[in-house]
C-alpha cells in the first residue's frame, strides 16, 4: 500500500521556517488578528505532524513553547523600541521601527534551514521512512592512487635464467636486465559497519591480482581488458571491554610493525585479540595474540603435507616521556608452522609432499628441490623452502614534536629468524647453507605525521638490510628491491599535501643483493623510482 505520510525531509525544514515566520510576523504585523492566524496555522501543522507520527508529542510541546518565547522576545525588541525626541527635555516616544529588512530575513531563513538539515542528518532523523535504518550504521571509505614507476637494472645483473635454475635459491624472476617504465593504479572501496554497541565489522574491495597477497597495484594497459576488483577485507570485531577486542575474518595487520617483516598491503586471515590497558596518564601497554591460516592443505594418504599456519604474539608499551616526546616499543614472536619444504624421497613419481611448496613467493629465501632424490628431479623440479621460520621482531619509535606541527620521528626495526638451523637443514635438504637470518631497518622522518592537509609535508630517509632467510620472502615489502629478501640499500622519500585528502609522494629505492646467487655470488642491483598522486575519502 502506498504510504501517504508526509516526508519529514520536507516537513522539518518547513516547520523551522514557519516558526521563524511566526516570530518575524509578530514584529511586522502589529495586529492581534494577523498574529493569531499565524499561530493557529503553525499549531495546526505541528498537531498534524503529531497525528501522523512524524513528530512526538513531547517535541511538539517543546517547539510551541520555544516559538512563543521567541515571538515575545522579538516583539519586545521591535514594536517597543524607543527613540528619543530631538528635544532632550521632551518625554521619550514609542516609534515603530522595522529592524529586519526583507533580504536579511530571507538570508536568515536559508541559514536556519541549513542548520536544521545538518542537525537532522547528524542525529539520523533526516530520512526516516525513505531509507532503511541499517544504512545509518555504515560508514563508507575509499582511496585511489595513480603511480608512475621506473625500474632500473644494473648492467652487471645476471639474466633471469640464473635465478630460475639455481637449486639453492630458486626464484621465478622474469626480468633482471631490461629497464621498465609503467603507469599503475590502486583503487580501494570499503565500508565500516556498526552492528550494535559491541560488534562492528568491515568489507573492502581492491584492485590487483587475485594471486598476489602483497600488491594491490594494477598496471595500466587497455589491451588487458577490465581490471580485477576483489575482496580484500571481510571481518567482524567484538569490543568486549574498552581495553580488549577480538577480530575474526580477513583484516588489516594487527601487529605494530614496519615494512621490514610485513608488506603494508598484506591482509591477515584468522583471529586476533588485542589488549590496550592504560597504566597511567603517561603510559599504556598493548598486546596482540593471533592465529592465522596461511595455506589450507587437503591432507590424505597421497598428500602428506600439513596445513600452514602463523601463530603470533606481541607485547609493548606506549610511553609519553614528556609533553613533546613519545616512545613506542613492541616485541613480537612469529611462529610459522609447516612452511618449510619436505622431500618426496627416493620413490619414483612420488608427490606426497608437493603441497609443501609455497603457493606464493617473491625472491630471496634459500630453497631445495624436493624431487632431487627421485626421477622427477630434472623433468619436474619443485622447490620448497630450506629453512623454518620462527621470527623474533623488535620494533621501536621515538616521536619528537618540539617544533610543532613539525615532528622528528626515528624508527628502528630488527628481526632474527631463530628457526634457522644449519644442521636440521642439512639433514632435510642435503645442502649446507650460509647462516643469513637477520635483518634491520633504520628510518628518520621530518615533517607532519601525515600529509592529508594542504601544505603539509614530510621528508624521510631509511637504510634497510634483509638477509636471505631473515623473514618469509612472500610477505615482506613488495617495493624495496621489487620484493623479497637478500637485499640491502637506501630509501629516500618526500610527501606533500596538495589539498584536503590529496597529496603527492615521491620515493627512490636503491638496492642490491646481500650475498647474491649461490653459484657465483653475482649481485642483483635494482633502483626504483615511484611518483604517486593519492586521494582518499
Amino acid at each position: 500500500m502506498k504510504n501517504n505520510r508526509p516526508n519529514v525531509f520536507q516537513l522539518k525544514p518547513l516547520l523551522a521556517l514557519l516558526v521563524i515566520a511566526q516570530c518575524a510576523g509578530t514584529a511586522q504585523a502589529g495586529e492581534r488578528e494577523s498574529l493569531e492566524q499565524l499561530r493557529a496555522t503553525t499549531t495546526s501543522l505541528i498537531n498534524a505532524l503529531v497525528q501522523e507520527g512524524v513528530l512526538s508529542k513531547e517535541k511538539a510541546d517543546a517547539l510551541l513553547k520555544k516559538a512563543s518565547q521567541d515571538a515575545a522576545e522579538l516583539a519586545n525588541s521591535t514594536d517597543n523600541t524607543t527613540v528619543p525626541d530631538a528635544d532632550a527635555n521632551s518625554a521619550p516616544k514609542n516609534v515603530r521601527v522595522q529592524l529586519v529588512p526583507e533580504f536579511v530575513k530571507a538570508q536568515m531563513r536559508e541559514d536556519i534551514k541549513k542548520e536544521v538539515m545538518a542537525k537532522a542528518q547528524s542525529e539520523g532523523w533526516a530520512y526516516p521512512g525513505s531509507i532503511p535504518d541499517w544504512l545509518s550504521h555504515i560508514e563508507w571509505e575509499g582511496d585511489m592512487r595513480l603511480r608512475y614507476e621506473s625500474d632500473r637494472f644494473s648492467n652487471t645483473n645476471p639474466p633471469p635464467v640464473f635465478f630460475n635454475t639455481d637449486p639453492l635459491r630458486n626464484s621465478n624472476i622474469k626480468n633482471t636486465t631490461e629497464d621498465r617504465d609503467r603507469l599503475r593504479l590502486r583503487a580501494r572501496l570499503g565500508a565500516n559497519i556498526k552492528v550494535n554497541e559491541w560488534l562492528s565489522g568491515g568489507i573492502r574491495m581492491t584492485t590487483g591480482s587475485v594471486d598476489d597477497p602483497v600488491s594491490p597495484n594494477q598496471t595500466e594497459s587497455a589491451a588487458t581488458g577490465k581490471y580485477t576488483f576483489s575482496l580484500d577485507r571481510a571481518f567482524l570485531k567484538a569490543s568486549i571491554y574498552p581495553w580488549l577486542s577480538v577480530s575474526g575474518g580477513r583484516f588489516a595487520n594487527p601487529f605494530y610493525s614496519t615494512d621490514l617483516v610485513w608488506d603494508p598491503d598484506l591482509a591477515f586471515d584468522g583471529v586476533a585479540a588485542s589488549f590496550t590497558p592504560k597504566v597511567n596518564n603517561r603510559m599504556s601497554v598493548f598486546g596482540t595474540l593471533g592465529a592465522f591460516p596461511i595455506e589450507e592443505v587437503n591432507t590424505s594418504n597421497t598428500n602428506l603435507a600439513q596445513n600452514k599456519w602463523l601463530f603470533g604474539g606481541q607485547g609493548g608499551i606506549n610511553w609519553k616521556m614528556y609533553d613533546k616526546a613519545t616512545v613506542k616499543i613492541g616485541l613480537a614472536y612469529y611462529d610459522f608452522e609447516d612452511v618449510e619444504g619436505v622431500s618426496n624421497g627416493s620413490t619414483n613419481n612420488a608427490t606426497f609432499y608437493d603441497a609443501t611448496v609455497p603457493a606464493f613467493r617473491q625472491k630471496g629465501n634459500n630453497t631445495f628441490n624436493i624431487n632431487s632424490g627421485n626421477n622427477l628431479a630434472n623433468s619436474s623440479p619443485k622447490f620448497g623452502l630450506a629453512s623454518q621460520f620462527k621470527e623474533l621482531n623488535l620494533t621501536g619509535q621515538i616521536d619528537l614534536s618540539n617544533f610543532e606541527p613539525v615532528h622528528v620521528i626515528l624508527t628502528g626495526d630488527y628481526v632474527n629468524n631463530i628457526g634457522f638451523d644449519q644442521q636440521e637443514m642439512l639433514r632435510r635438504t642435503g645442502n649446507l647453507y650460509e647462516k643469513e637470518n637477520q635483518g634491520y631497518q633504520v628510518r628518520l622522518a621530518v615533517g607532519m605525521p601525515n600529509t592529508y592537509k594542504k601544505n603539509d609535508w614530510q621528508v624521510w630517509g631509511a637504510y634497510k638490510r634483509l638477509e636471505a632467510d631473515s623473514v618469509l620472502d612472500g610477505f615482506t615489502d613488495s617495493d624495496f628491491h621489487l620484493g623479497g629478501t637478500d637485499a640491502k640499500g637506501w630509501i629516500l622519500g618526500a610527501s606533500y599535501g596538495l589539498d584536503k585528502n590529496a597529496w603527492m609522494t615521491a620515493r627512490w629505492f636503491s638496492s642490491e643483493a646481500v650475498s647474491g646467487l649461490s653459484k657465483n655470488q653475482l649481485p642483483l642491483s635494482i633502483d626504483v623510482l615511484m611518483l604517486d598522486l593519492n586521494a582518499k575519502f
